[in-house]
């Protein structure tokens, strides 16, 4: 053994090895590989050396030489490697030397990397440079099953490094595969075709191992070689004979399966692929698919049927006479049966949709006047087919009752999965609706009374299949139960399920109510059965929580749809939910295993919904509304009491119950509206502001607790529009109380109920807002720059810069409100006065230069507003001193000239239109207001300073004292356009 096998031998050991032995023997090959004669060296050990790792490394260098230096590589070297390495893979040569060793009978991955070099030969030489290649290597065929191995194996090779396209190839690859294929179209397929017939043929019984790897081996060739090469009287009746010899090994039957599967799926034009799948009568297999379902097999079988019937159908859907279509639907009715029995016991070929494949089968039937008697069999089989893919695997039950992180996986993935599947059902119900509707009546019948294992999940499906139908029918169809519905949902309501105490049956049962419930508004004989499931175990009380709480939802979302109707079962409803509304009054937040959208304010919510109906007697409603406000105002003043004193992790959860109550009494009250609870019944109201007074004190004691605060300001919303006028005495404490030491993130939720208050009461509001937008100014001005913000405001965080924007946008919202409520005299108040020079400049600058088009329209609209308002036509004294020279200097100027010109104006787009339809509008409000002053600036100020010519100076000004808004619009978008083309669009904002 020389230096370099032995370092060869180190560099392949995995077990222990002296440190710095491995480096060494690394670079010692590195450096044997980088030797001019290095192919001779490699081509000498693999005649005569047996050790696989030397081989191994001999043969990946030559194929790393070949592909680096081929091009400088000398004939002769290349000649040399070239009937080495054939000999080597033929058998040449060696019959009487006992010293040779014979590579071709080494391990697997010693054989894999013989053929990838003769396959980088022929990637460099076919057919140009080694033309004979494949006559050559099929002269040696006959020295038995170790050459034909070797022969399978580079064919092999050839296909996975350059001819099959289920790699990425470059352009260079492709081109090279194109001329392959070319050459060996023309020269030898037809005798490699023969020698795959004669070799099976040979081999089927003695050899089944080698006649599979033939067979593997023509499947590969099929897609791009003549189909009359293998789709012939010869091949065919070899291929299902080997496909169905008992006695045969499954390999070889399965690989037979495989080749005719190539032929099928072979990409022909369909008036030539249909005669081809008439002739295979693949009929004869089919009942191979109902053998052992787990066999290699029927798992060859079955992704023949499949393939098989996808081509038909492609055929169906792309041959138009009438003979092809007859003739297509004839083989697909033939072949459905078996692929339906595919779809229900055996593991589907990943290649092969379901959905896809079904959902192209049922289009065809959409045009057909009425189904046929098969048809409306395989739509049943359809969706039987859907019953049994949608259905939960038993052994996540338990992970999927307790929604633990294994049952919560796989109902995300079974919630992804089952998209496809229910759109294919609902495809189907609009071709077959009666069959359909039938179809679930008898799953879910078929649920109740199965005693089966799967029983949970057999009735979760049936449901789904109800559920999902529902999404597809009409609001009319839903309300006259057509078809079987009439029947199917007074099945739903009256049926006691099995597995109902699973969280999966009693949350899709719970949501098949909620959507059927149009049905159940127009019979209101059902509405007992709805409470009845909605009250018992099977909803709010059920004994999973995450099905109580999803109840409190749905149930809400029921009570909106009959609200009347369930007048006569309040006493009932508020009697079956009182020990409910007692646990969540008085629990821990922090024993609430759920929150956000279930944290069980909807059922207040929904009582809010009956008991809030003027059909309820007054004295009744006073009663049962006390009955809900009082216990949560207790915990709110129980919650502040402790609060105050709890210190750690008891703080929060204190917060965090007095949170709730909020939430609570903030549902509770969307049931009542402002006419009831200010003219009708005004006891009502009087709770309510009660209920007030004692969420005030929640901001006195704690104003800077953000969850809190948060709340309180949602309920005063809600009182807003609940209470109407009568709640303006108790905002001044209110809005104190929010306003002391707020942040800039919590002056946007203020400004966002100011806002709400100013559209609610307008004018009513004034004195409230002399009081407050002094102490609003002063804040925001202090973090927000008048020339706006910007990348480089301060030193703040992404978190603050995201923040102060909001607060931005949101005071701009706020500054537009006023001033199209008739409030822009606020700004007038003695203590507001001083924020008018910022507040303007903020407006001027953003209004000019702001990226959001609609910010910038609503900054000119201000400006429209406040000279209306602080500008009247005739006035001798200005209200606001140095008003009108700033709106005709300043903002003339940058905002409605400069700020057009810019190049950013995109005239194309419509937002950019609308702040131009604005601009126009103020001009002309200015030239109304400040007539010739305005006029005079812009002929010798505003205009001259864009370079802009007399003459069309002088045209525009007349078109602005004229009435035609759209020629005077027309103008001005030319003549910013000619201005931008004089000066390349290079003014900035000044």
């Amino acid at each position: 053994m020389d230096d370099l096998e032995n370092a060869i031998l180190i560099c392949f050991e995995s077990g222990p090895v002296e440190a710095s032995l491995k480096p060494q023997a690394a670079a010692y090959c590195q450096q044997a590989k980088e030797a001019p004669d290095i192919c001779r060296i490699c081509i000498q050990k693999l005649w005569f050396c047996g050790l696989v790792q030397v081989q191994f490394w001999c043969l990946q260098t030559l194929q790393d030489v070949l592909r680096v230096s081929y091009g400088s590589m000398t004939l002769e070297e290349r000649s040399f490697v070239r009937s080495s390495v054939f000999s080597m893979a033929c058998l040449e040569g060696v019959d009487n030397n006992e010293n040779v060793v014979r590579v071709v009978e080494g391990p697997v991955f010693v054989k894999n990397k013989l053929a990838q070099v003769l396959v980088t030969l022929i990637y460099f030489e076919y057919p140009l440079v080694w033309s004979s290649v494949f006559v050559d290597f099929m002269g040696h065929l006959s020295k038995g099953g170790v050459v034909i191995d070797m022969f399978c194996r580079v064919l092999n090779g050839l296909d996975d490094e350059l001819i099959s396209l289920d790699y990425p190839r470059s352009p260079e690859e492709i081109a090279v595969a194109a001329r392959v294929k070319d050459a060996m179209r023309q020269q030898c397929v037809p005798q490699i075709a023969r020698a795959w017939y004669d070799i099976v043929s040979l081999y089927r019984n003695s050899d089944p191992e080698l006649s599979a790897t033939v067979l593997d081996c023509m499947r590969r060739f099929v897609s791009w070689i003549d189909i009359n090469l293998v789709a012939n009287d010869a091949f065919v009746p070899l291929l299902f004979e080997l496909i169905l010899s008992e006695g045969l090994a499954d390999q070889v039957r399965g690989a037979a399966a495989g080749c005719v599967l190539a032929m099928v799926a072979k990409r022909m034009e369909p008036h030539s692929k249909l005669p081809l799948l008439k002739t295979l009568q693949i009929s004869r297999v089919f009942g191979l698919v109902s053998e052992d379902a787990d066999s290699e097999l029927v798992a060859k079988v079955s992704a023949l049927v499949t393939g098989y019937a996808v081509e038909v159908l492609e055929c169906h859907k792309r041959l138009n006479s009438e003979e092809t279509k007859a003739v297509s639907m004839d083989l697909l009715n033939e072949v459905l049966p078996s692929v339906f029995y595919v779809m229900r016991n055996c593991e589907v070929d990943s290649t092969f949709s379901i959905v896809q494949f079904l959902m192209g089968y049922v289009s065809t039937l959409k045009g057909l006047p009425a189904l046929k008697e098969k048809q409306l069999l395989h739509i049943t089989q359809i969706l039987e087919v859907i019953r049994i893919q949608i259905c939960y695997d038993p052994m996540y039950r338990n992970n999927l009752d307790a929604l633990d992180k294994i049952g919560l996986e796989e109902e995300d993935r079974m919630s992804e999965f089952r998209k496809d599947l229910f759109v294919l059902l609902r495809t189907v119900g609009r071709v077959a609706p009666e069959v359909t509707q039938h179809f679930i009546r008898n799953a879910l019948a078929n649920a109740v009374e199965s005693s089966s294992e799967r029983n949970v999940e057999e009735v979760e499906a049936a449901l789904s299949l109800l559920y999902s139908l529902g999404e597809s029918m009409t609001e009319e169809a839903m309300k006259s139960g057509s078809g079987c519905l009439s029947v199917l949902i007074p099945m739903l309501l009256t049926t006691k399920f099995p597995g109902h105490s699973h969280r999966l049956v009693a949350l899709v049962y719970l949501e098949n109510i909620t959507r059927y419930m149009k049905f159940i508004q127009e019979n209101s004989q059902y509405i007992p059965n709805v409470l009845g499931a909605f009250l018992d175990e099977r909803g709010l009380h059920h004994q999973n929580v995450h099905v109580s709480r999803r109840a409190y939802y749905l149930f809400m979302r029921v009570v909106k749809l009959l609200k009347s109707k369930l007048v006569p079962f309040i006493d009932r409803i508020l009697q079956n939910l009182q020990d409910t509304l007692s646990q969540l009054t008085t629990m821990n937040f922090a024993s609430r295993q759920l929150s956000g959208t279930e944290d069980g304010s909807h059922i207040f919510e929904a009582i809010g919904l009956i008991i809030g109906l003027e059909d309820v007697p007054a004295e009744k409603q006073s009663d049962y509304l006390s009955l809900l406000l009082t216990p949560l105002c207790q915990q709110i003043e129980k919650g502040l009491m402790e609060a105050k004193v709890a210190r750690g992790e008891d703080f929060p959860v204190k917060i965090a119950n007095i949170q709730f109550a909020i939430v609570a009494i903030n549902a509770l009250s969307k049931g009542f509206s402002e006419r009831l609870v200010t003219v009708s019944r005004p006891r009502i109201g009087l709770m309510f502001k009660q209920t007030l007074d004692v969420l005030l004190r929640i901001l006195v004691e704690f104003p800077k607790v953000e969850p809190l605060r948060s709340k309180v300001i949602s309920l005063i919303h809600r009182m807003v529009e609940t209470l109407g006028p009568s709640v303006l005495p108790y905002l001044p404490k209110a809005l104190e109380q929010l306003l002391a030491d707020s942040e800039p993130k919590e002056m946007v939720g203020f400004l966002v109920l100011l806002n709400q208050l100013i559209c609610k009461f307008s004018g009513s509001l004034r004195g409230i807002l002399e009081e407050v937008y002094p102490v609003v100014a002063y804040r925001i001005f202090r973090v927000i720059p008048i020339d706006g913000l910007t990348p480089r405001t301060g030193a703040v965080t992404d978190e603050e810069m995201r923040e102060l924007i909001e607060l931005q946008r949101t005071l701009f919202t706020f500054l537009h409100v006023m001033a199209t409520h008739d409030l822009s005299s606020v700004f007038l108040a003695p203590k507001s006065m001083t924020y008018i020079k910022p507040m303007t400049l903020l407006l001027l600058n953003t209004s000019c230069t702001h990226k959001d088009i609609t910010v910038r329209k609503a900054c000119v609209q201000i400006f429209i507003r406040l000279i209306e308002d602080w500008c009247p036509k005739s006035y001798t004294v200005e209200k606001v001193p140095g008003f009108q020279d700033f709106m005709i200097k300043n903002f003339a100027t940058n905002c409605c000239l400069f700020s057009v010109l810019n190049t950013s104006f995109d005239f194309n787009d419509a937002n950019t239109q609308g702040l131009l339809n604005e601009i126009i509008t103020v001009q002309k409000v200015m030239y109304e207001r400040f007539g010739n002053a305005f006029l005079m600036h812009l002929m010798s100020g505003a205009f001259p300073s864009a370079n802009c010519p007399q003459d069309m100076a002088e045209q525009y000004c007349q078109k602005l004292q004229g009435n035609d808004i759209g020629g005077l619009k027309s103008y001005y978008q030319s003549l910013i356009k000619n201005l931008r083309l004089q000066q390349n669009g290079n003014h900035v904002f000044r």
